[in-house]
C-alpha cells in the first residue's frame, strides 16, 4: 500500500464544491416541488413512469431510482393515495406489481415539466452549453471512478 499525504490534493476543493452544490440543488428541488405537493423523490418516480406506458415492477423502479425497495414502496403508495399512479397485478406473477402513472399523474407531469425544464437552464445562468456538456462527461468519469473504488474497499 502507497503512503499517502495527510494533505488535501488539488482537486479536493472541487470534491467540497460538488457536494456542497449537491446539497443546493437537493435543497431547492424540495421547495420547487412543495409547490406541486411532491418530493423531489415523488417527482422522480413519477418522470421514470413517464417513459414507461406499460408501467414498471417495483423491483425494478427501485433499480432505476437507485433507491432501497422499501422507500419506493411508501413513495409508490403516496403517490397510490393522490391517484398519480396506480399498482397492477402481474398475471403471471402475483408477487409483482407492476406501477405506471394514471391520467392524473400523466396531467400533473404535462404541468410541471415546462418549469422543471426552465428552472434546469436557470440554474446554468451564463455558463455556455459546450462547457455544461464537458461538466457532464467530466462528472461521469468522476461517478465511474468513484464505483470502482467503492467496489475496491468492498472488496477488502
Amino acid at each position: 500500500m502507497t503512503k499517502t499525504s495527510c494533505l488535501p490534493g488539488p482537486r479536493y476543493e472541487a470534491l467540497l464544491e460538488l457536494l456542497r452544490t449537491t446539497e443546493a440543488l437537493w435543497n431547492a428541488s424540495r421547495v420547487f416541488f412543495d409547490q406541486w405537493e411532491l418530493s423531489p423523490s415523488q417527482f422522480n418516480v413519477l418522470n421514470v413512469l413517464r417513459g414507461k406506458p406499460e408501467g414498471v415492477a417495483q423491483i425494478e423502479l427501485s433499480r432505476l431510482l437507485i433507491m432501497h425497495r422499501s422507500n419506493v414502496t411508501g413513495l409508490v403508495d403516496r403517490l397510490e393515495r393522490r391517484k398519480l399512479v396506480m399498482r397492477k397485478d402481474n398475471p403471471s406473477d402475483r408477487r409483482v406489481y407492476h406501477v405506471s402513472l394514471t391520467a392524473a399523474g400523466r396531467k400533473l407531469l404535462e404541468e410541471i415539466l415546462p418549469v422543471y425544464y426552465g428552472m434546469a437552464e436557470k440554474i446554468w445562468g451564463d455558463c455556455p452549453a459546450f462547457q455544461a456538456r464537458e461538466m457532464a462527461e467530466a462528472l461521469c468519469r468522476i461517478r465511474g471512478n468513484v464505483e470502482q473504488l467503492s467496489r475496491g474497499i468492498a472488496a477488502e
